[in-house]
């Protein structure tokens, strides 16, 4: 048994730091970096993917909405020929960056509020497989378990890895509770692990109701940005490691 552990990443600003970067680049298998539009500038971005490959970390862009003030988590309303657009952009951006560092980019991960509307918009998500695939129909393409956006990635003809959530709860329709709502969130790093586990075991989510419902799991997100985010990984890890799972880079679990 195998499964990717990602993490976002590269999202500090100038002199704004985000997360831990160095440190949770210690723990995951893909690093998922931010292109500039919700974090992230050509410094942090070089010196992000120069740690990731130091680490044998695989490394994909991580578009989102020019939101920088939002973090990349507003609602925007955009035409599909602007999605296109803004995925290829951010993801040559860091294209170029990873071959000035002597990496080179494997997967994409659409951010924020851009990959949430995706997950139910169906054009939306077309448009963003159409962008990706343009950009190199290589890429990976990582989306939510079950979305619309897995469901445009394999119509567009590119390889699609799906993807849970280790710190984030579920509603019923499987999609990720809002982060406004009290229940959005797992900070319990034991309460984390024993998820992950059923869901790689079982291949299946369970809602904040209980519902079960049936998930292909490839790879499990560790989100950079929230409190003790590697002390979480580390935990998920260990715990994933002593039940023999092996943990692999994105490129290894879909080969």
């Amino acid at each position: 048994m195998k499964v990717n552990l990602n993490s976002d990443l590269g999202e500090s600003y100038g002199a704004w730091t985000m997360g831990d970067d160095p440190a949770m680049l210690g723990v995951v298998g893909s690093a998922n970096v931010a292109c500039g539009f919700h974090g992230g500038d050509w410094l942090v971005m070089r010196n992000t993917v120069l740690e990731a490959k130091k680490n044998n970390v695989s490394i994909g862009a991580h578009p989102s909405y020019p939101d920088i003030q939002g973090f990349g988590r507003r609602a925007m309303n955009i035409t599909g020929v602007e999605a296109e657009a803004l995925m290829a952009y951010q993801i040559g951006a860091l294209q170029g960056i990873a071959a000035l560092a002597g990496h080179k980019v494997t997967h994409v991960k659409p951010h924020g509020a851009i990959n949430n509307k995706a997950c139910v918009d169906r054009a939306l998500a077309d448009a963003l497989a159409r962008g990706s695939a343009g950009a190199g129909r290589d890429l990976i393409f990582l989306a939510p378990a079950g979305s619309a956006l897995v469901a445009a990635g394999k119509a567009a003809g590119i390889p699609v890895a799906e993807e849970v959530f280790a710190d984030r709860n579920y509603d019923d329709d499987g999609n990720l509770v809002p982060r406004g709502q009290a229940n959005a969130m797992v900070h319990d790093p034991e309460e984390a692990l024993q998820n992950v586990l059923r869901m790689v075991r079982e291949q299946v989510i369970v809602s904040v109701t209980g519902k079960r419902i049936p998930a292909r799991v490839d790879s499990i997100c560790v989100h950079g940005d929230s409190d003790g985010a590697v002390a979480m990984a580390r935990h998920i890890r260990a715990g994933l490691e002593a039940s023999q799972v092996r943990l692999v880079t994105l490129p290894e679990m879909l080969a």
